[in-house]
């Protein structure tokens, strides 16, 4: 039961972490490895199912977000919501490579769905980059390189 617990505590952990909602994966992953009673193989994927699927959420906000923005309570100005736009256009979808950098990973996850990615790319490119993130973290962790 405490298996359970663990890595139902880590996807959570990694799912906040990937919305908008201010939160940290990585001190999980790395505590849970350094406790060297889980599987580590298990945990990569734990923490990074959860953090595509917060990112996930993202893009679908970012999806739906078109016919919210000019209301007046939007977290972001016109201008702000254009140049992000603007950005994202200028390196396409392979700044979804960055999609795992904090402070910038969670809005380009949801300027990808305000912009339509589809979502096989999107999925393909976050995966790639959280799931890296997460092998190199542990890889360090646990003196695989």
């Amino acid at each position: 039961m405490a298996d359970l617990t663990a890595y139902l505590g880590l996807f959570a952990a990694a799912f906040a972490a990937a919305t908008l909602v201010p939160a940290q994966s990585e001190a999980v992953l790395v505590g849970l490895l350094l406790g060297g009673s889980l599987s580590p193989v298990t945990l990569l994927w734990v923490a990074t199912l959860g953090n595509v699927l917060g990112s996930l959420v993202n893009w679908l906000l970012g999806r739906s977000i078109e016919r919210l923005r000019h209301k007046r309570w939007f977290p972001a100005s016109e201008q702000q919501l254009e140049k992000a736009q603007r950005r994202y256009h200028r390196y396409g979808r392979w700044s979804l490579l960055l999609s795992w950098v904090p402070i910038i990973g969670d809005p380009l996850t949801v300027i990808a769905g305000t912009l339509r990615e589809p979502l096989w790319s999107f999925l393909l490119l976050v995966t790639l980059a959280k799931g890296g993130r997460y092998l190199l973290l542990a890889s360090v962790t646990l003196g695989w390189l």
